[in-house]
């Protein structure tokens, strides 16, 4: 069994006070706490191994060289991808997805067709909107069912010999949604679409494999796996990397250089322009070793036991309403109470040391589709609890009676 107390320990910003209270943090969609070991790899990189990576012979060079493709190593056991350079380090998830798209702007042409959902994160919609304004490409977008699933009827109408590309999240940011990937691959391959999965809310959440999956780009960031900020993964598949062109250019992603023309470095360098975020690459695995530990069946386990019984709980309060009603969802619940905004719900709570949500997420389609201005969110990770959960719950009664 899980030991919850002995998790919580790890997160040192756990134990800290907000506004005079135990700091309760439901806000772990938008980025995750991080244990002691993932801030003492950074520090230790700093005070011990500061040096650049790929570039000098010297000892300290070599050492942090190691550690960093020991990270890139690590990340391709954690998904399954066949290869290590197919593991391309980016500042982030919307990072990767801008590299795809730049990659493809010169690829497709008009008459092409880019498959996205009405689900999307924004940083899963523009991108593909600046791709298609480059391109001349068609955008279409599958919409969403009134339970926050994807209407797939009309996913399978959308496809056609034109579409080369789909652009799906595994889970919605602000809903929560599972969405089916395996059958949209699946049905992408069919008719020869690439497709790129949206990770961001997923990597810690679900198992995930791509050679069982076999998704052409798949991608995640650090910081919503308890790791730093500022480092993201795209995993892409090798023949399909080997295409597209480089995102950036500069130094590490050449080979040679001259005034008469440059070639580029092989995989995964070709896509690394410039130093990277060193110590938080290296941090990261810290952050990978501390889910392994856990499993990630276990996580999402114990995950869907606080969803259930956060939603129970609201729904006792009158005038609730929840967005996002899908058979499958990870740990992220959205509401809204009749008659408030979301933004006072939120600060209100704040102001009893609990952190949540609010606003459009990121997703402002979706809200267009409810016709709400946003929610308030609550979403869970491994070291919270069902006690914190009945704190906010009673902080948003309160709320309620001092807003109504």
């Amino acid at each position: 069994m899980l030991d919850i107390s002995k998790i919580r320990k790890q997160f040192p910003i756990l134990s800290r006070k907000v506004n005079g209270q135990d700091l309760v943090y439901f806000d772990n969609g938008a980025t995750t706490q991080k244990p002691q070991a993932v801030i003492d790899s950074e520090s230790n990189y700093y005070q011990n191994e500061n040096s650049n990576v790929h570039r000098g012979v010297h000892f300290l060079s070599g050492l942090a060289t190691d550690k960093f493709e020991e990270t890139r190593n690590t990340i391709q056991a954690f998904i399954g991808a066949k290869h290590s350079h197919e593991i391309i380090f980016t500042k982030g998830t919307t990072d990767s997805i801008n590299l795809v798209a730049n990659g493809f702007r010169t690829l497709f042409k008009k008459g092409d067709e880019i498959i996205i959902t009405e689900l999307e994160h924004h940083s899963n919609i523009v991108p593909w909107q600046m791709c298609c304004e480059q391109s001349e490409a068609t955008l279409k977008v599958i919409p969403l069912l009134d339970n926050g699933e994807l209407d797939m009827n009309e996913f399978n109408n959308l496809l056609s010999e034109s579409t080369k590309l789909v652009a799906v999240s595994h889970i919605s940011n602000a809903l929560g949604t599972i969405n089916d990937i395996e059958e949209i691959i699946e049905k992408s391959h069919k008719i020869g679409a690439k497709v790129l999965i949206d990770g961001a809310q997923a990597a810690s959440h679900v198992s995930i494999n791509m050679q069982e999956l076999n998704a052409d780009f798949y991608c995640f960031s650090s910081h919503k796996m308890f790791g730093p900020t500022g480092v993201g993964v795209l995993y892409g598949k090798e023949e399909i990397l080997n295409e597209l062109s480089p995102y950036q250019g500069g130094g590490e992603m050449i080979k040679e250089v001259s005034f008469s023309g440059t070639t580029y470095a092989e995989l995964p360098h070709k896509f690394e322009a410039g130093t990277p975020n060193i110590a938080g690459v290296i941090a990261f695995k810290s952050a990978i070793d501390f889910i392994t530990n856990l499993g990630v069946e276990t996580i999402a386990k114990y995950e869907d036991e606080l969803l259930q019984y956060v939603t129970s709980e609201i729904l006792k309060i009158e005038g609730v309403k929840i967005y996002g009603t899908a058979k499958n969802k990870s740990a992220i619940l959205s509401f809204n109470i009749e008659g408030l905004h979301p933004y006072d719900i939120g600060m209100i709570v704040d102001k009893m040391g609990i952190a949540i949500r609010t606003g459009h997420h990121c997703a402002q389609p979706i809200m267009e589709k409810f016709n709400i201005p946003g929610t308030a969110r609550i979403s869970l990770a491994i070291y919270n609890t069902k006690e914190e959960i009945d704190l906010c719950i009673n902080a948003i009664k309160k709320a309620k009676l001092m807003l109504s």
